[in-house]
């Protein structure tokens, strides 16, 4: 595995590790033992050589002369910046006297890793740092920052995280992209339904706000923030309504068809208009559109389940294809996620069973909260491949919790990030380019491998590599915490329980770089519902208290600020990553709140202008963008920006820490603030 970085010239193969479903086959062009260019690779059967500008422009991350290249240790103020170099040896040391004291005192628990996916890859992400602090015995995370509200509603309904194969969208007839900007973050999806569109297929966007996506769109219909669920369930009255449902479908493959028909009768067009602000004439148009046209597809987005509906948000859209049977057309059906095609044996790979007694569960949404508790406190952090300086919610109160003197934090990563800047010990990272790893994506069916490309950067090291050696400063002997980056893999990928992975493992992914999951269409089997069925009406969500049937539910409204404000992603940045890149920055240029018209002139505010935005949680000041791509009542940021010098862009200040309905997800998007020009 270490051929490619003993060659210091030539093209070698890659994936992209960041965040995304799109997860793209690369080649790497190196000269002189340095990465030169990165390119798509054009034999990926889904990619096909086509890639973003943030991995396009790649190579100046990694050689940024801002990286960290070896330990430090905080010489000044928390949060001041003020660093010196130390060895590994001194920095492990640091951390095994500080935390077997912590331990004596306040026990394991009082250690909580902090992480999530700034790296996609599993072994660096969910490999030896679950199997060191379940052996270490510390408190748990629970990570759902991103997309555990909508996958857990989506599961009511589906079974799991299962839906069409992307590549059969070439044959889809009408796109619909609901809460999803995938021009940014999904453009391979985009690619696909511009082939479609060639052959006559149309693109309908469902936004809060028109942006890359809803500009790209044959029709973009704005929405409210929250509301989406009342729409869907607007559709389904239509569809019952005109009959324009598929009887064999329904009675065939899900339960309670019956009670969703007269459920939806409640939410006849005029009332879902009132709700979501979408015209009444638009529903029956959108209703028919769907009903009447096959192969249709739904591309269902993150943005929605960052409410607190997000949960059931998802599950009421997923039960549309299902209405109109379109689960059994090729290029029909929907998207949430793909994830459990490429399932892995997470037993094998995290070891759950090091753990020696059940620990305490923290979510990582309220961090800030667990900081600030008076009663058995986290007295140490780890922190990796994450920012939550910069990406939790209530980012004030995080910040508040991460000032604490008592608090000894770790945070190994490729940059001093605003996480970093309040450490006691950082550690540099190496890049995906410089491991070992594999790669599942969430949206296509292929399984992909990373061989180290280059030699690590400085004295950085993957978290693999860390997490042994700290294990053998504990002297844990334990073989599986000592087990090699191709050991774990061949662990992780046999996994009989998920007969999708068949043929794939170590030695194919070696010998072909990416191997596609074996896949039958979506009902040929039982789902993974207690009835084997695609669940309209589900048991289960009632026994929990919930409504069985979807439905529809308003969001807080935990003031009275006038403005929903929802804090989108941006076209260059993926969440922090890029956002302290030089490259990235410049494409972006600013950071910008976007207003209604109508709105603005109410508030004597321009375009361009400077505004301030606030709500009891904090303040931060963008520049105005002033137009009809928001309804009325709403304001869209878009990106997480850096603490960057002169700048207050910091707008997870203004964020709900409220946990959603389902699946203890975030809730970004609930939010209310103020405007007011500067």
């Amino acid at each position: 595995m270490s051929g490619f970085i003993n060659k210091k010239d030539g093209i070698f193969p890659s994936v992209c590790s960041l965040d995304c479903p799109d997860q793209c086959g690369l080649l790497v062009q190196k000269k002189d033992g340095k990465i030169v260019k990165i390119q798509g690779d054009p034999d990926h059967p889904v990619t096909k050589g086509n890639i973003c500008n943030k991995v396009r422009h790649m190579t100046e991350r990694i050689y940024d002369p801002k990286r960290l290249q070896y330990p430090l240790k905080r010489v000044g103020a928390k949060g001041e910046g003020k660093f010196e170099r130390i060895s590994w040896d001194e920095a492990i040391e640091t951390i095994r006297l500080r935390w077997k004291d912590l331990i004596e005192k306040e026990g394991p628990e009082s250690i909580l890793p902090y992480s999530f996916y700034g790296n996609m890859g599993k072994l660096n992400s969910e490999g030896m740092d679950r199997r060191f602090f379940h052996r270490l015995g510390t408190s748990r995370l629970e990570r759902t920052i991103c997309s555990s509200a909508g996958s857990t509603g989506y599961k009511y309904t589906m079974g799991g995280s299962f839906g069409t194969d992307p590549e059969e969208t070439i044959d889809t007839k009408l796109f619909i992209f609901w809460g999803v900007n995938a021009v940014s973050t999904n453009m391979h999806q985009v690619a696909i339904a511009e082939k479609a569109r060639k052959n006559g297929a149309e693109i309908v966007v469902i936004d809060v706000h028109k942006n890359q996506t809803g500009r790209w769109a044959d029709w973009f219909i704005p929405i409210l923030p929250g509301t989406d669920s009342a729409l869907a369930l607007g559709l389904m009255h239509i569809l019952f309504d005109e009959n324009k449902i598929d009887d064999s479908f329904i009675e065939t493959y899900t339960v309670g068809h019956k009670e969703l028909r007269e459920h939806v009768k409640q939410y006849d067009p005029a009332t879902v208009s009132e709700i979501t602000g979408v015209p009444t004439c638009d529903i029956y148009k959108l209703a028919r559109m769907y009903g009447e046209t096959s192969p249709s597809f739904i591309r269902i987005g993150n943005g929605m389940q960052h409410h607190d509906n997000g949960g059931m948000c998802i599950r009421t859209i997923a039960c549309l294809p299902a209405v109109t049977g379109q689960w059994l057309v090729r290029g029909g059906g929907a998207i949430k996620g793909n994830g459990g095609f490429l399932a892995h044996n997470s037993d094998a790979l995290e070891r759950p069973d090091l753990l020696k007694k059940e620990t305490r569960v923290i979510n990582m949404n309220l961090i800030g909260q667990a900081l600030l508790e008076n009663e058995d406190p986290v007295g140490s952090l780890f922190i990796y491949n994450c920012n939550p300086a910069l990406v939790t919610p209530d980012g004030n109160k995080v910040r508040e919790g991460l000032e604490r003197e008592d608090l000894f934090t770790v945070v190994h990563d490729l940059f001093l990030t605003e996480t970093a800047m309040y450490a006691d010990i950082v550690l540099p990272a190496t890049s995906s380019f410089e491991n070992t790893d594999f790669y599942a994506s969430y949206w296509h069916q292929y399984m992909q491998i990373q061989n180290p490309v280059i030699e690590a950067y400085g004295e950085s090291k993957s978290n693999t590599d860390v997490f042994r050696l700290l294990a053998s400063a504990f002297g844990f002997e334990d073989e599986c915490l000592y087990d090699s980056d191709g050991d774990m893999m061949r662990q992780a990928l046999e996994h009989p329980e998920n007969p999708h992975l068949e043929g794939i493992n170590y030695e194919t992914l070696s010998e072909k770089q990416y191997v596609k999951a074996a896949r039958e269409s979506l009902l040929k089997t039982k789902l993974r519902t207690p009835s084997g069925k695609i669940e309209l009406y589900s048991e289960t969500l009632a026994a929990k208290g919930f409504s069985p049937l979807p439905t529809y539910t308003p969001i807080i409204e935990d003031n009275e600020h006038p403005f929903m404000f929802i804090p989108a992603p941006n076209h260059n940045f993926l969440n922090s990553t890029f956002s302290n890149n030089e490259k990235h920055i410049g494409l972006e240029k600013v950071a910008r709140l976007h207003l209604n018209r109508t709105d603005a002139q109410g508030l004597g505010i321009d375009d361009g202008d400077k505004v301030r935005v606030w709500n009891e949680r904090g303040e931060c000041e963008l520049f105005a963008s002033i137009g009809e791509n928001v309804l009325q009542g709403v304001a869209v940021s878009q990106g997480l920006w850096a603490d960057l010098p002169e700048t207050k862009y910091f707008v997870n200040a203004l964020t709900p820490d409220r946990v959603a309905d389902m699946g203890g997800g975030a809730t970004f998007f609930s939010g209310r603030v103020s405007v007011e020009k500067l």
